[in-house]
């Protein structure tokens, strides 16, 4: 391609970081912060400038023109690897807009991660509602005496296997986060076995839990089963959804890694994936806090699902709203 092609067809994308960056410098905000006016795509855009910029190179363009990219990705790599603000300030601004904003920008990735993990646990969850055997090629015969005193209504704590009925809410919540917390870096971590392991981990959870689901939805399981697991599944399953996201962000880059070499694919999206698993592992311990101290209440059904109903709106917004509309 001559160069008075490449300027044509990509001399909009590098006006649109020239804007952006002006943004950033102007409001001096931090890479993780980077929401409204379009910033959202800053990364992938950077991403799209830096490979320009090595194509020009390579292809021994102007020296004006590889000037300009240059200065384009100095200024880029400023932005989104300068230090991040720390304490508290920094956390709510992460909470508030770098998180979801994070979520977003890989919507595509978090889709599939998404139909991963539903999709077997519908299945699955149809089919051992209508076939109450089918939970023994899942669980063993012990595991499913276990699930199934989890959740008798003659179980006096509810939610609990028979070892754990002595222990109090705030023991159960560290138990909680300590599975809830290794289900997440399991399926973060298995993206670097080519997304095999990430894979693997979102299609068991999903198959296991639809399973279980089905199974319990029968009676006399169904009246302490759903009651109990309606509160927390809005931030668990959302934040399974997401450790897979970041599990398949690190295989993208380990398969497709472009120009770069792996190490430096993987180094270019670490921060996004990092972002991505922290935001899940604070979900998992807001499922872990209404787990141990909401579900096992004494409060009606109709409550329970009402508040069920009003966490899932609350992930749904949040995710998809939080930190629009700010200047960045």
């Amino acid at each position: 391609m001559r160069q008075e092609q490449f300027e044509v067809r990509y001399g909009p994308l590098w006006q649109r970081l020239d804007r952006q960056l002006a943004m950033l410098e102007k409001k001096g905000r931090a890479g993780a912060e980077r929401t409204g006016d379009g910033l959202d795509a800053f990364p992938s855009l950077y991403r799209q400038v830096c490979n320009h910029y090595a194509l020009a190179c390579s292809r021994f363009y102007g020296p004006a023109l590889v000037a300009r990219l240059h200065r384009l990705v100095l200024r880029g790599h400023q932005q989104l690897y300068r230090p991040r603000r720390s304490g508290l300030t920094g956390l709510l601004e992460f909470a508030g807009r770098g998180f979801p904003a994070a979520v977003r920008a890989h919507g595509r990735v978090f889709w599939l991660a998404f139909l991963l993990f539903y999709l077997p646990a519908l299945v699955c969850g149809v089919q051992a509602y209508r076939d109450p055997t089918l939970i023994y090629t899942v669980m063993d015969e012990g595991q499913v005496a276990r699930i199934e005193y989890m959740y008798d209504p003659r179980n006096r704590k509810a939610g609990r296997t028979p070892e754990r009925t002595s222990e109090t809410d705030l023991q159960m919540f560290g138990y909680y986060i300590y599975n809830n917390v290794a289900i997440g870096f399991r399926t973060f971590a298995g993206g670097m076995f080519l997304g095999a392991g990430t894979v693997f981990f979102l299609l068991f959870n999903g198959i296991t839990l639809g399973s279980v689901a089905g199974h319990l939805s029968h009676q006399p399981f169904a009246g302490v089963f759903w009651p109990f697991v309606s509160g927390h599944g809005a931030f668990e399953l959302t934040a399974i959804v997401i450790s897979g996201t970041a599990g398949l962000l690190l295989a993208g880059a380990l398969l497709r890694p472009g120009n770069r070499t792996r190490t430096g694919a993987l180094r270019a999206i670490a921060p996004e994936a990092v972002r991505l698993i922290m935001g899940a592992m604070v979900l998992f311990i807001l499922a872990a806090l209404v787990e141990a101290f909401w579900s096992p209440s004494s409060a009606g059904a109709g409550l329970r699902f009402a508040v069920a109903a009003f966490n899932w709106l609350l992930v749904t917004v949040y995710l998809l709203q939080a930190g629009k509309g700010h200047g960045s």
